[in-house]
């Protein structure tokens, strides 16, 4: 998928997202909360947007404002 290389599958791999499907039935924030509780500080908002970017297929520094605001509060507010 657009945006995520091997280091960044391997990472998913580890938070037991092993395909494009699983990706997409958890979605980017999920995702994202998965890899930051088993990496912490090692993955920045940049894997959020990469995400986010992969499952609409835009390069993730094409991500809008808007886009990046809303994907930021969506993790703030995962309960």
């Amino acid at each position: 998928m657009r945006n995520l290389g091997k280091a960044t599958a391997q990472m998913l791999a580890e938070v037991d997202i092993l395909t494009e499907e699983d990706l997409r039935n958890i979605g980017a924030v999920e995702a994202f909360a998965r890899l930051k509780f088993r990496f912490g500080s090692n993955v920045t908002l940049v894997a959020l947007y990469a995400l986010h970017g992969a499952l609409i297929d835009r390069d993730w520094r094409d991500i809008t404002p808007e886009e990046k605001t809303q994907l930021k509060a969506a993790y703030g507010t995962r309960a």
